[in-house]
């Protein structure tokens, strides 16, 4: 309904609602009704011409914008547009980590049955050696999870708390890019040793390297979610954080801005209470 409301108007006659997806601003209403209407402002075409726009403008509704004296019906419209913008931008996101998530799965499946044999042979590691990669990929795993759902919350925060919208911003922009470099390491980096035809030397720095980053993620997304169920209470009313430094509260580590650095991790999905499932609640 709110995508009729944003997407359509009503023909000033028949009152049916009415899709225009091109054209000029000439509307005709379909049979039986037939009214010939502008677009913009609902009046009788009969009463436009070159003096009010053409066919591409209309200069009565450029004018009772600016004097603001749109109808009740035009506010509901731009209001529900402004809706389904909002949900749709939220909805995207909340899908892209959804189908990340699934790929990360066929990812990890694909690492524990071929991958991982063949890395140890050539890189001279037993497989228990090599926990490693999968506990960084178990981690991605549940990193997209609940990424998802932190759109799900920022959808519903309240519009009029600026301040916890900012700070839930950053943290989850922190979030964002702390995972998408663990992720980047697990697929990428990790690429060049599993098409390698012989022992590299680097590997143990490459394994020092995921591994940290798979703990600094971990906690990282921990202490997210511990400040989401909490409300974003770091927050007071004045819009300053309660504490000092309540970013690096979070990170366990120093605050540099964007790039996330000391700081990172998501819940571990045995034993805490605090998980969102991921049916949705």
């Amino acid at each position: 309904m709110n995508w009729i409301l944003a997407n359509s108007k009503p023909c000033p006659k028949c009152k049916r609602p009415i899709e225009k997806n091109h054209g000029c601003m000439h509307m005709t209403c379909t049979p039986p009704c037939r009214f010939e209407f502008c677009w913009l402002c609902l009046g009788a075409w009969s009463e436009h011409g070159e003096v009010t726009g053409g066919y591409y403008a209309c200069n009565r509704y450029e004018t009772a914008k600016k004097e603001g004296t749109f109808d009740e019906e035009e506010k509901r419209r731009e209001m529900a547009k402004l809706s389904v913008e909002k949900y749709t931008h939220y909805y995207e996101r909340w899908a892209t980590n959804q189908s990340s998530r699934q790929k990360a799965l066929a990812d990890l499946q694909q690492m524990q049955s071929v991958h991982l044999e063949k890395l140890s042979e050539t890189q001279c590691q037993p497989e228990s050696q090599l926990k490693f990669i999968t506990e960084a990929w178990l981690q991605i795993i549940e990193c997209r999870r609940v990424l998802k759902w932190t759109y799900a919350y920022g959808y519903y925060l309240p519009e009029n708390e600026h301040a916890k919208r900012h700070f839930f911003e950053y943290l989850q922009g922190e979030a964002e890019s702390g995972l998408e470099r663990l992720h980047q390491c697990a697929e990428k980096e990790l690429q060049v040793y599993l098409n390698a035809e012989e022992q590299l030397k680097d590997f143990n720095e490459f394994r020092s390297k995921l591994a940290g980053l798979t703990s600094v993620t971990r906690n990282f997304f921990e202490n997210l979610v511990r400040a989401l169920e909490n409300g974003l209470s770091d927050v007071n009313s004045r819009g300053a954080c309660s504490r000092m430094g309540s970013s690096k509260s979070l990170g366990g580590g120093s605050s540099r801005g964007r790039s996330g650095k000391g700081k990172g991790s998501t819940p571990r999905s045995s034993g805490s209470n605090r998980n969102i499932d991921d049916s949705g609640h």
